[in-house]
């Protein structure tokens, strides 16, 4: 497969944290992604008197526009070039929709926070999931974006650059890491980072390291905002030092930070 992205644009995810995939796929692959969840949700599409709720959640989809949204040749060449060839486990399922209503209510789950990549002591506590230095289990974070989102449309809170922060935290952390609540409670503690709101037309994806800071916000549009987050699964763990050949970009963010 041909390199899609340029040598900028992977120093900036190196640096940054994150790059931009603008027509990852069509508006007719998101459009019938998005019929497909609102025959999902508890409220009428066509009278916003029923969105009574800031937030609802779906996740696990498996029909075809979904696949098809993050399995094509063009994102799986972005994905060898960031995480290395045969390093990443191909999407099979599209997880995590946190469908935002337009609503004067503050949703409950704005807070700071960084995905996990591997179970803690019950598999089944997501907030005790865990990650570590190796970013076990998690090659990228991605949000993808199904519906078009403008910056009153709850577009995620992207922390510019705080991947390096929390790789210089998880450094003293050993194997086992921390859970999802640990290092949660520990971001505040972070330097002041640059805001970037992830905006676009549906059809983008923005694909972001994952030890990126991230946050969600109200919704103060008019339209619902349909957005997933899945992991890009990882096969085994990143390799940070003792590489016999090169680090990969999503490595080498880590090796800087830790220069």
């Amino acid at each position: 497969m041909p390199e899609l992205l340029s040598k900028k644009e992977i120093e900036q995810f190196v640096l940054n944290g994150f790059i931009r995939v603008d027509n990852a796929f069509s508006r007719e692959i998101a459009d019938a992604a998005v019929d497909i969840l609102w025959n999902d949700l508890p409220c009428n599409r066509f009278d916003p008197a029923t969105w009574t709720e800031p937030v609802i959640r779906l996740g696990m989809y498996t029909q075809q526009p979904f696949i098809a949204s993050l399995n094509h040749e063009k994102l799986h060449s972005i994905f060898d070039q960031l995480i290395g060839k045969d390093k990443w486990i191909p999407c099979r399922n599209v997880g995590t929709f946190p469908v935002r209503f337009p609503s004067a209510r503050q949703p409950n789950d704005t807070g700071k926070h960084v995905d996990a990549g591997f179970p803690g002591n019950d598999p089944n506590n997501f907030f005790e999931w865990r990650v570590n230095i190796r970013s076990k289990g998690r090659a990228l974070l991605m949000l993808v974006l199904y519906s078009d989102v403008s910056e009153a449309d709850a577009p995620t809170i992207i922390y510019e650059g705080s991947h390096m922060d929390v790789a210089r935290l998880l450094s003293k952390e050993g194997d086992w890491g921390l859970s999802f609540m640990e290092l949660a409670g520990k971001l505040d503690e972070l330097p002041e980072r640059k805001k970037v709101y992830a905006t676009g037309k549906a059809g983008t994806i923005y694909l972001c390291h994952p030890f990126i800071v991230h946050a969600a916000q109200p919704h103060r549009g008019t339209n619902p905002k349909f957005m997933a987050q899945p992991p890009l699964l990882l096969k085994s763990e990143l390799s940070i030092s003792d590489s016999a050949g090169s680090y990969t970009p999503v490595e080498q963010a880590i090796r800087l930070a830790l220069e």
